[in-house]
């Protein structure tokens, strides 16, 4: 009696868009590189996008054209499971949730079984560290599948932008869904992360049983490792020079003291000049979280990081 034939794996689709550490794009990018997908269709949504800026070279405004999206699939024939690979090289202008409901019906007609995004979230991370990855869900069932996987749940907090909308757009249509989160430097949120794209591509490619030489992610993220750690340190010398002079001054006043009055320096309050700009400071990194830093560098002159310290990282808390 002849062997019923394998049931044929269907497709896993897994999306990505810019986001923090650009951690989404680059892995995403990496694996259609490595296993040779092909492009075979695009999601066309023009009314969805805005052009914010024109390219000037030499004086000359350049042509410019709306952000492309489009559809990557494992060659006919390939070994393992069948990935179809939707790569956005910039989120919608408006209409976010519109965009994700129109690129699953064009991702239907592919009879998918899950849909997979990834994205960065921020931490106190070092550059030399092994980057953790975080996981949600759609269901208990695949969070737990993640967890067995090596990741860890994101135990609160937001997913922003397509990389997580994506996901509610999948549970209104009963699509298992889950997001894969690499923890960057939040100081270095505006820095490419091939480290964290690495971490999450080794957590898909052994979800997914795939293969994937990482030896060429892994150089690129030594690279930019370096770069991040001479930006730390830059900014730990920046610090430790503004505290050197706040003490210079310190001893300066103590010396035109008379000596039986000079005290044991009181710890530094902070005035309600310094809270009110402190405050700004908080609401202008809540609209700009490339402004975080400037928020940092300030709670550090004034020594009041400690106290502001959760605070200030749940300025991260939306992952991207």
């Amino acid at each position: 009696m002849p062997e019923t034939p394998p049931t044929p794996l269907r497709p896993w689709l897994l999306a990505a868009w810019p986001g923090m550490g650009n951690v989404a794009v680059i892995a995403a990018g990496f694996l259609i590189k490595q296993l040779a997908l092909r492009p075979f269709a695009e999601v066309h949504a023009p009314e969805q996008f805005d052009i914010g800026q024109v390219d000037v070279l030499s004086g000359i405004i350049e042509q410019t054209r709306l952000p492309r999206s489009v559809f990557y699939r494992t060659p006919e024939g390939a070994p393992g499971r069948p990935l179809i690979v939707f790569l956005g090289e910039a989120q919608p202008t408006h209409g976010g949730y519109m965009f994700a409901q129109r690129l699953l019906e064009r991702a239907a007609a592919f009879e998918i079984e899950r849909v997979i995004t990834f994205a960065s979230m921020a931490s106190q991370v070092h550059p030399t560290d092994e980057p953790a990855v975080h996981a949600a869900a759609t269901s208990p069932q695949l969070l737990e599948e993640l967890v067995r996987n090596g990741a860890q749940p994101v135990e609160g907090g937001q997913i922003g932008g397509l990389n997580g909308v994506l996901l509610a757009a999948a549970m209104e249509r009963n699509l298992p869904g889950l997001c894969l989160l690499g923890e960057i430097p939040f100081y270095a949120a505006n820095v490419p992360n091939p480290k964290a794209a690495r971490a999450v591509l080794d957590s898909f490619s052994e979800l997914a049983g795939v293969s994937i030489d990482m030896a060429e992610l892994t150089e690129h993220g030594r690279i930019v490792e370096g770069a991040i750690l001479k930006m730390l340190d830059r900014m730990q010398k920046m610090t430790e020079g503004e505290d050197e002079e706040e003490s210079e001054f310190a001893v300066a006043d103590a010396a035109d003291e008379p000596a039986e009055t000079a005290e044991p320096p009181a710890k530094k309050r902070l005035d309600a000049a310094a809270r009110k700009r402190i405050e700004q400071l908080f609401e202008d990194a809540q609209a700009d979280r490339r402004l975080a830093m400037d928020l940092k560098a300030e709670l550090d002159r004034l020594g009041a990081f400690k106290e502001y310290e959760d605070r200030f990282l749940d300025l991260f808390k939306r992952a991207e």
